[in-house]
């Protein structure tokens, strides 16, 4: 299995030079031989406004987004799929220390599953498996297309994450490859776990920590056995999380081919200092 391709929202010579750029394998493999013996230079952003969106779903509806020899998380034939998206505080460098402030805060939606084995063994730390990640700019979408094996980064053309005065609004949508859906939000949902959850996690305790303290993520390569493995550190307060209520929710067609029409277990995390620390490519053998 190969990574999604990116194709822009873009129609035209300028879209055809954004797909080259994001696609190319000759750009990947440069830059693995010009930085690849160089220290992975850690990332950093200030995160704010997580809103969790999270499904039950059928494994065999996302099993052609599996690697071979990774198993995720089942139980009765089921998964967990998770949308989380959110507003960056100066995405950017930890090097450039202060300097930080002048970079960009873009948006970021992660579509991602939860892995149980990889080759047949559990994985040193808890991690999940990228499907998506988009953005609402190129800088960053075609950024991390080209310095990152590990994000598999579209760029929506409509991309909205705001809050509103009874809650908070997400939606995406438009051409090109990103996913689409659109969900409003609610202030004071039910702090109750959903009867779909029970058989994956002992209680709501439980699934706050699974689902969000998360320490590695695996994302499929342009290369057939191939995986990135990336180090992330994510160190979220789980007694700050807001239950949310879904006020509307319309799934675009990949939410409805993975089967996730039905409304979405949420909540909100206000902020978060995100880092991502490390990066290599690692070989499957099954």
């Amino acid at each position: 299995m190969k990574a999604e391709l990116f194709v822009s929202p873009d129609g035209g010579s300028v879209g055809h030079l954004q797909n080259w750029l994001a696609n190319s394998p000759s750009i990947k493999r440069l830059r693995r031989i010009l930085l690849g013996g160089l220290p992975f230079p850690v990332l950093e952003s200030d995160v704010r406004d997580v809103i969790y969106a999270n499904w039950v779903v059928p494994v065999a509806a996302v099993a052609d987004r599996v690697p071979p020899g990774v198993q995720l998380v089942e139980r009765n034939g089921q998964t967990i799929l998770t949308v989380l998206t959110y507003a960056h505080g100066h995405f950017g460098p930890a090097l450039a220390g202060p300097l930080r402030r002048f970079f960009p805060s873009p948006l970021q939606s992660n579509w991602r599953l939860y892995v149980e084995e990889v080759d047949g063994k559990a994985p040193a730390e808890d991690t999940v498996l990228f499907l998506a990640n988009t953005f609402d700019s190129y800088l960053y979408a075609l950024g991390t297309r080209i310095f990152s094996d590990a994000m598999l980064s579209h760029r929506a053309e409509h991309f909205e994450h705001r809050e509103q005065s009874d809650g908070w609004l997400t939606r995406l949508d438009g051409r090109g490859s990103a996913p689409s859906m659109t969900l409003h939000v609610g202030r004071l949902g039910q702090a109750e776990l959903p009867e779909a959850f029970a058989p994956f996690f002992s209680g709501l305790p439980d699934a706050l920590r699974k689902l969000c303290l998360q320490h590695a993520a695996l994302a499929p390569t342009e290369r057939d056995g191939q995986l990135s493995l990336a180090g992330i550190d994510l160190p979220i307060r789980t007694d700050a999380v807001e239950f949310l209520r879904v006020v509307r929710y319309d799934p675009g067609a990949l939410l409805k081919r993975w089967q996730a029409g039905n409304l979405p277990f949420c909540f909100r995390v206000p902020s978060v200092r995100f880092r991502a620390i490390s990066e290599r490519l690692v070989t499957t053998t099954m």
